[in-house]
């Protein structure tokens, strides 16, 4: 097993949360030399999982990523690297419509996604292979509202997980999300991939929702109540932010599993971290450092590499 990284401490010249959190995303990560492959649904549909590590691995890692990402995240990268270095066997899972085609179907992707994310866990699970988890931001969301709806059977799947960044309770995420800067950078950053191709998947399945109210969207809250929520079967955005969150179920996590959550993260403030966290099982280790952004956690020295949170994944998942 790798030894462990020391605590998290963010650069000096790296203050604050929000530097914390768009540094990162503007650096290069390692190259990874990934290999498609297509998996179609049950329902008719595609996903596309990129692969890289050796195939006969027998320890396997399935990485779930977050809004609107992919293998090419640079947190996807340095992670797919750091454990493919070390003999295991990568797949990062794309949500649907998230790996560079638009999927089939009028639905698409969602933070309580549990339902695609055990089709995809139980497919990947194999005799002699040890699988075990990750999923970054929403991806991190689905994992682990997968981990505790599932319970004890969770644990005959995957042998451990681990959740960066994850937005515990949707419903304090948007509102931070809704706010000043945050509203002016994040959240303005992810519609402009969301409309884009929500408008597209309406033109392909017209009448599915108002394309008025969703070109007039100014929040991930409005998005979500035109688009998120009436395509995949909730009544609206808060309906969807209260049965997807995963906070209220860590207490029901039977495997053992990592939440690292930075407390200065934009997306989701130290009090509602806290509070969310709060009835996890003994089983679910909670980690939350004083800086690290959202899906930050680049390397103290200048020029802030890529490296510890991959490394601190790579340690707890290796453990016995």
């Amino acid at each position: 097993m790798s030894p462990r990284p020391p605590s998290y401490r963010a650069p000096w010249w790296l203050p604050g949360g929000h530097a914390q959190t768009i540094f990162p995303a503007l650096r290069r990560a390692p190259h990874v030399a990934f290999r498609r492959e297509r998996w179609d649904t049950p329902d008719g549909d595609f996903i596309d999982l990129d692969w890289t590590g050796p195939d006969a691995a027998p320890r396997r890692l399935a990485v779930f990523h977050g809004l609107e990402g992919s293998s090419q995240s640079p947190y996807a990268r340095s992670i797919a690297h750091t454990f493919a270095a070390d003999g295991w066997r990568v797949a990062v899972v794309h949500f649907r419509g998230c790996s560079g085609e638009p999927n089939r179907l009028a639905r698409a992707y969602h933070s309580g996604d549990s339902t695609e994310a055990d089709w995809v866990l139980r497919r990947l699970a194999a005799p002699g292979v040890s699988l075990h988890a990750a999923g970054i931001s929403l991806g991190g969301n689905v994992l682990l509202r997968w981990l505790g709806e599932r319970g004890d059977e969770a644990a005959g799947v995957v042998r451990r997980a681990a959740a960066v960044s994850a937005p515990l309770d949707l419903a304090a995420a948007n509102r931070a999300l809704s706010r000043g800067f945050s509203r002016a950078v994040y959240a303005t950053h992810f519609l402009r991939t969301l409309k884009k191709k929500s408008l597209a998947k309406l033109a392909l399945h017209p009448g599915l929702f108002d394309p008025r109210r969703t070109n007039a969207a100014r929040t991930l809250y409005e998005f979500d109540d035109t688009v998120t929520a009436p395509l995949h079967g909730y009544r609206d955005a808060a309906d969807y932010y209260a049965r997807a969150s995963s906070g209220p179920i860590l207490g029901a996590i039977r495997v053992p599993t990592l939440v690292l959550n930075a407390q200065n993260d934009p997306f989701l403030p130290r009090a509602d971290l806290e509070r969310a966290t709060r009835g996890a099982a003994a089983c679910v280790r909670v980690e939350s450092p004083r800086s690290g952004g959202h899906v930050g956690f680049v390397e103290p020295a200048f020029p802030g590499r890529h490296g510890w949170l991959a490394r601190r994944l790579h340690h707890f998942l290796s453990e016995p």
